[in-house]
């Protein structure tokens, strides 16, 4: 008896892929930095400093303000960091348009949905939860889930095993380097997003496809990436 395969997967990005989230980063690292006199940043710096998590986020903002870090340092900001950001929850953060009507009808396509995320899961749990778009998802996988986070191609294949998924009929969508390379290392499609948070644009990070909104994804793009990667195979 032949099993039947499993269904296809789409995995989602969370900062500037599924939900537009800079307001709320910029006004916390702002509050966070201020602390030690450094200048705020602004939405343009954004690109350069997201995607590897808020310790991260706060270790650039210093480099961009020429301030030297002090180890000592980085936990205690860290944590007011978290603080704020939690204390805000949701804020002005919001889905991005279309993306509601595009769950839906993946979903209803039969196609499983995930996210991979560098974001802490302290932080991205409550914001999807809060914004009411955990019920689409049958994994959420964090910068903290593993030992290793994207573009490390085992933070997308444990968010495949997580999700009940195969990685031969999973993508990935996303809006930063981060996605896109991580999707190539665990060899997986990717669906690149003009709208986010990336520092290049996103059709020189070579996904197998870009989209400028919600709408040109659908079931049949889901399909055509997957029956390309069989074909190629």
């Amino acid at each position: 008896m032949t099993s039947r395969p499993l269904s296809p997967l789409a995995i989602f990005d969370l900062d500037g892929t599924l939900v537009d989230t800079a307001a709320d980063l910029v006004s916390s690292l702002n509050h966070t930095i201020a602390v030690a006199g450094l200048a705020p940043v602004t939405y343009d710096d954004l690109t350069h400093l997201v995607g590897q998590g808020a310790r991260v986020m706060i270790k650039r903002a210093f480099a961009l303000r020429q301030t030297e870090l002090p180890e000592a340092e980085i936990d205690p900001l860290y944590e007011r960091f978290i603080t704020h950001y939690r204390a805000e929850m949701p804020g002005e953060s919001r889905p991005y348009p279309g993306i509601v009507n595009t769950l839906d009808a993946l979903s209803e396509a039969g196609i499983t949905l995930a996210v991979c995320t560098n974001k802490t899961e302290i932080l991205a749990v409550p914001l999807l939860e809060k914004l009411g778009l955990t019920r689409y998802f049958a994994a959420i996988t964090c910068g903290d889930t593993f030992a290793f986070r994207k573009p490390d191609a085992r933070h997308i294949l444990g968010t495949i095993e997580k999700a009940g998924g195969d990685s031969r009929r999973s993508i990935m969508v996303g809006d930063s380097i981060n996605d896109i390379l991580a999707a190539k290392n665990a060899g997986v499609p990717s669906i690149g997003v003009t709208f986010g948070y990336t520092d290049v644009p996103m059709a020189e990070l070579e996904p197998d496809v870009v989209i400028d909104g919600f709408a040109a994804l659908t079931p049949d793009l889901v399909g055509r990436l997957l029956t390309g990667r069989d074909a190629a195979a």
